[in-house]
């Protein structure tokens, strides 16, 4: 691969004959080099090898961010994959890059953004959230700063957003949104001290992230012919009550109608975290 862009003494640009392209990085990888000069791969410590249009974005916002920026946000997103042992979205390199550059240039320049959803993501989203208080370990081991916990929240929401297909994060702090709302009108409707480091606490959780997202994507479970729907609103008749606040929050709020298969898994899941009948 030659040389296509030299970023700085320890960052570039490759393409092959294809114009396909890699950035990599290495001390002293770009010294004394020009474009269309071949490489020398020993020297190479990192490469990032994304689709098309991510490599285009990347290239634009190392050209705008010191390079110790993006090697930072490299090792955190490589941490963040062992630790969650989950494939990440390419989009993270950028987004995250981003975020952590933008957080560091804020810090010095004395402006501080209060992350209003801080509570729900250390609950909701509790590895991620203790992986991004790792990340700002390391940047403090690096650059001898120490990034406020309102930014171990946003990286934690990096985390979470890139575990689905890199969506908007709009999308993300919505769906976390949806969680606590609906967790919270469980808790109320049954007026009980919930136990929330259960199993059963946990399950609902899981659940009811999958389920805003899916919601938002239009992706309800469809309507079955032979549907335990009306089995379990006899059965488990509190539980159905719950799940109609949850219905009338959801169409209120975000006009959204469930089908009968979604409900019968939230009367499930409500019932199971409400008893031990389950």
């Amino acid at each position: 691969m030659k040389i296509k862009k030299i970023f700085n003494n320890n960052v570039i640009l490759l393409a092959d004959e294809h114009q396909n392209e890699m950035i990599v990085m290495g001390k002293g990888i770009g010294f004394n080099k020009h474009n269309a000069e071949f490489v020398d791969f020993s020297k190479v410590d990192k490469r990032f090898v994304l689709d098309k249009g991510n490599t285009d974005k990347l290239v634009g916002l190392v050209s705008e961010i010191p390079a110790e920026h993006l090697e930072l946000s490299h090792e955190i997103i490589e941490y963040a994959k062992r630790k969650l042992s989950v494939k990440l979205s390419d989009n993270i390199y950028i987004t995250l890059t981003d975020h952590i550059s933008f957080a560091l240039v804020r810090l010095e320049e004395g402006l501080q953004i209060k992350n209003v959803l801080l509570w729900e993501i250390k609950k909701f989203y509790k590895e991620e959230f203790r992986i991004a208080l790792g990340a700002l370990d390391l940047i403090e081991r690096k650059l001898g700063i120490r990034l406020p916990e309102d930014e171990a929240g946003s990286i934690a929401l990096h985390f979470v957003n890139a575990q689905h297909t890199g969506q908007d994060m709009r999308h993300t702090v919505t769906v976390t949104r949806i969680v606590n709302d609906l967790a919270n009108i469980v808790k109320y409707h049954y007026g009980i001290k919930i136990d929330e480091e259960s199993l059963n606490y946990s399950r609902f959780m899981t659940h009811l992230k999958y389920f805003a997202y899916r919601m938002l994507q239009n992706e309800l479970i469809p309507e079955e012919q032979d549907s335990l729907y009306d089995q379990v609103r006899e059965k488990y008749p509190e539980a159905y009550v719950c799940t109609q606040k949850l219905v009338n929050y959801l169409n209120h709020n975000y006009n959204k109608k469930l089908t009968n298969e979604e409900m019968f898994y939230l009367v499930i899941h409500i019932q199971r975290l409400t008893s031990r009948e389950i």
